[in-house]
């Protein structure tokens, strides 16, 4: 009697029935919940909230609180994590978010982007660029940026690097108004170089008003009588 051969069961391909959790993995990954930055509505799991609104603070019940969210057609809203009571707002959650993206935004704008500015100078420097070169420090500590001030020695001047440190301070000392020294005189090799630190950008003054133009008008005259 002629025997059959013993031929392996073909395999299904990932993602048909049966075997192999892969597929029906890949096959419910479509049904997750999207993750959201903050719960909302059924997501909120605890038995009670803490309601924000205009009237101040309110503690309900989850339910009580879903069902008013529902009557109102807006949703429960987490506005803060890790509160064992949660505290949460009555809001419509797309306008939730529109409003707070758009406040992260303006902060944005408003942030001051911190630079550091950096004057060179020499160990003999006369007196009015010295000066000048104090001014503009001034001008950009005032906007609240840093300054490194570096000088640099050439030659036999590498000599007199004490006079170089007493030149540095000496420019502090006419800065000291705007800054706080953030790092003293440092020598490295031919470089000797400080960073001064902003005490805050002050704000600038507002321009002066210009007086209004006034136009003068001429006198109505009377016409004469005619005769």
């Amino acid at each position: 009697m002629q025997q059959r051969p013993n031929f392996p069961p073909p395999r299904k391909p990932p993602g048909e029935g049966g075997g192999g959790g892969q597929g029906r993995f890949n096959r419910f990954s479509k049904l997750r919940r999207p993750t959201r930055e903050h719960r909302i509505n059924e997501d909120i799991t605890e038995s009670q909230v803490r309601i924000i609104g205009e009237k101040g603070a309110e503690i309900l019940s989850t339910r009580d609180a879903l069902q008013r969210a529902k009557a109102q057609g807006v949703d429960l809203v987490e506005i803060t994590k890790g509160q064992e009571v949660p505290i949460v707002r009555l809001v419509d959650y797309g306008k939730f978010k529109f409003e707070k993206a758009k406040k992260e935004k303006e902060a944005k704008k408003k942030q001051k982007v911190i630079q550091i500015k950096e004057i060179k100078m020499g160990p003999k420097i006369d007196v009015g660029d010295f000066d000048r070169k104090a001014k503009e420090a001034i001008g950009f500590l005032n906007e609240g940026d840093n300054v490194k001030v570096t000088m640099k020695f050439r030659g036999r001047e590498m000599q007199h690097t004490a006079l170089g440190a007493e030149k540095l301070t000496e420019f502090y000392t006419k800065v000291a108004e705007a800054a706080h020294m953030d790092k003293k005189p440092n020598l490295e090799g031919r470089m000797m170089s400080m960073t001064l630190r902003s005490k805050g950008a002050k704000p600038k003054p507002a321009p002066a008003a210009t007086p209004a133009a006034t136009t003068e008008t001429a006198p109505a005259t009377n016409p004469a009588p005619q005769g």
